[in-house]
């Protein structure tokens, strides 16, 4: 069945196709040039969020353990015997009062100190005096960093107080007004304090409210360890009111996306990714805080894009070469080409080829012209040589008729004797002759490679009576070959050189006693004759089978039997030929095997001949 697909391609030329590659190759390369920086955003973009919601937890637990110890601080200033004691209405002195005022302030001094180059955080109490009686002591406006500040009026209360005092004693942030120390230049400096109250755990009630200030620089710190390319930072509380963040003066509600609202969730993480920002919020709804990464989508991605740009600028000079690359490879390689197509289309054989082009150069382009033009030379030799080959096989055709003649000569003179025998009564010489005249009728066959098992038998018979008549042997031959077997065709004068050897090398000197028995069998696809004598002689079956098989042979053992072996394997095959063994009763066993040629009934005849 024809294949009925065309090749698009094959109707194009060479110069067209390379075109078409080159296209090929090239619109691919730009298509996936544009779909791989895509994906490299996203993947960045990806990338580098994930990277900050690890920096987002590590700052967050940061900032949470800072808080955290402040909030131990306090507790432990709480707890403390001299604030426990601490009651405005006590009736004590006033040197009383003014030792326990310095002793308080001493603490919350020592207390806002420290130790390990960190900005301090101040330590202050906030105690309501309605009766004045730490008139000494600083009233409510008066600011410092840490100490004891008592107030008496309500309007100087601060705002914050009662909510404080609200809270039970649980502190919380809030940003503050006029508590941290002035800054030259800004007069409403904010600040980021911690509130908590400070209870009587004996007597009940509320002594103050503790007051951490300044800790807006505290977290400030932690925010400055995270370095993020044109990024904000903010830490807010729930609300999403800013306490403090990288950006100075920033105050007020952060604006985040409708998709940073965690819903029901109360810990956790969350990613944000807009066309112009990426937000990396970690929240805790117990805390009521919010740590907030806001990363420019366009500054995160200034490399990418100038990457971009050099790729687009490369992608461009690649075309460029490419086209250059294959126009040289044009010029290189599909010139000499099309000089060899045309040498091709216009070469016949028997013509004169011309001297081979382009044999400096040591590519394979110069492989194939040079075997193209040396095979044209080959071809025109081998057309010589054929036509003088088949001028010599007429005049050896011619020959061999000349040579056939005497031979046929000699088989009609013989078989003319044999008849002027026959009449003048000389019947045993008349026999012999025409066995002789079978033997070289048969040997003939009309120059036939292969003959029929049945002519082979015919020529062996005549070949052994010749031999009884002769010599007078007195040994028996049985022929026991079915006659579905004499249609097989095997090489003639194949039988002949093996009787032979079964003569000469096994019962010449046996008399009666010797035997040759001749049968055949059919074993599948297979033809089997063998041939058997009785004999008593010692035979070297290993050197048999050398001289069988081997290579190269020593020809002294027999040139007889190897020569068979050949013949019948160049006819048929390695898979056939001859096999000598050990004979049943002694002497020899020959076996040839053969292909089977004629399928028919087996059936067997026997023959003695004494």
């Amino acid at each position: 069945m024809k294949n009925r697909f065309k090749n698009p391609l094959g109707r194009m030329n060479i110069k067209q196709q390379m075109i078409l590659l080159f296209l090929v190759l090239v619109i691919p390369l730009f298509g996936l040039n544009a779909y791989g920086n895509s994906m490299a955003g996203q993947i960045l973009k990806r990338h580098v969020t994930n990277a900050y919601i690890e920096l987002n937890k590590q700052n967050f637990k940061l900032i949470n353990r800072d808080i955290e110890t402040v909030n131990k601080v306090t507790s432990t200033v709480i707890q403390n015997s001299q604030i426990q004691q601490l009651d405005p209405f006590a009736e004590v002195t006033v040197l009383e009062r003014v030792k326990n005022y310095e002793r308080l302030e001493k603490m919350l001094i020592s207390f806002s100190q420290e130790t390990d180059e960190r900005e301090p955080v101040y330590y202050s109490l906030y105690v309501y005096d309605p009766d004045n009686s730490y008139f000494f002591a600083p009233y409510y406006p008066d600011r410092r960093k840490a100490g004891v500040y008592f107030f008496s009026d309500e309007k100087e209360k601060p705002a914050w107080f009662d909510e404080a005092v609200a809270m039970k004693g649980n502190g919380y942030l809030k940003r503050m007004a006029n508590l941290s120390p002035p800054v030259q230049g800004r007069q409403d400096q904010e600040t980021l304090s911690y509130v908590r109250a400070v209870n009587n755990i004996y007597r009940g009630g509320t002594i103050g409210v503790l007051l951490v200030t300044n800790l807006d620089a505290r977290i400030g710190e932690s925010l400055s360890t995270v370095s993020i390319p044109d990024g904000e930072l903010y830490f807010t509380d729930w609300d999403d009111n800013i306490l403090t963040s990288s950006v100075q003066g920033m105050a007020g509600k952060l604006e985040l996306p409708p998709e940073a609202d965690p819903g029901h969730s109360t810990i956790g993480v969350m990613d944000v990714i807009t066309s112009d920002f990426i937000y990396v919020i970690d929240y805790n709804y117990v805390l009521q805080q919010k740590l907030v990464y806001k990363v420019p989508v366009k500054t995160l991605l200034a490399q990418q894009s100038e990457m971009k740009r050099v790729i687009q600028v490369i992608s461009v000079a690649y075309f460029a070469v490419g086209l250059i690359i294959v126009f040289y490879f044009w010029q290189s390689l599909m010139t000499p080409l099309q000089k060899l197509a045309h040498f091709v289309r216009r070469y016949e054989p028997g013509n004169v080829v011309p001297e081979t082009p382009y044999r400096r150069r040591k590519d394979e382009v110069s492989v194939l012209i040079s075997t193209i033009y040396d095979m044209a030379r080959r071809l025109n030799d081998l057309i010589h040589y054929k036509y003088n080959m088949d001028l010599k096989q007429k005049e050896a055709q011619l020959q061999l008729l000349y040579q056939q003649i005497n031979p046929h000569l000699l088989y009609n003179t013989l078989e003319s004797i044999y008849w002027k025998s026959t009449m003048e009564g000389n019947t045993e010489s008349a026999e012999m002759i025409k066995d002789l005249s079978k033997l070289m009728k048969i040997s003939l066959s009309r120059g036939r490679d292969l003959i029929t098992l049945g002519e082979e038998l015919e020529h062996a018979g005549a070949y052994m009576n010749l031999q009884l008549n002769r010599y007078d042997y007195q040994f028996t031959i049985r022929w026991d070959v079915p006659e579905a077997l004499l249609a097989n065709h095997v090489p003639k004068i194949t039988l002949q050189p093996l009787l032979e050897n079964a003569i000469i090398h096994g019962i010449k000197n046996m008399g009666e006693d010797g035997m040759i028995r001749v049968s055949g069998h059919l074993e599948g696809d297979r033809c089997r004759v063998v041939i058997e004598d009785n004999g008593f002689r010692p035979v070297n079956y290993e050197s048999i089978h050398r001289l069988l098989h081997d290579d190269a042979p020593d020809h002294s053992l027999g040139y007889g039997i190897r020569n068979i072996q050949e013949r019948i394997r160049l006819h048929f095959g390695s898979r056939y030929g001859l096999q000598y063994e050990p004979g049943e009763e002694g002497g020899t066993r020959v076996t040839i095997t053969i292909p089977r040629t004629e399928a028919a009934t087996i059936t067997a005849t026997g023959q003695e001949v004494s």
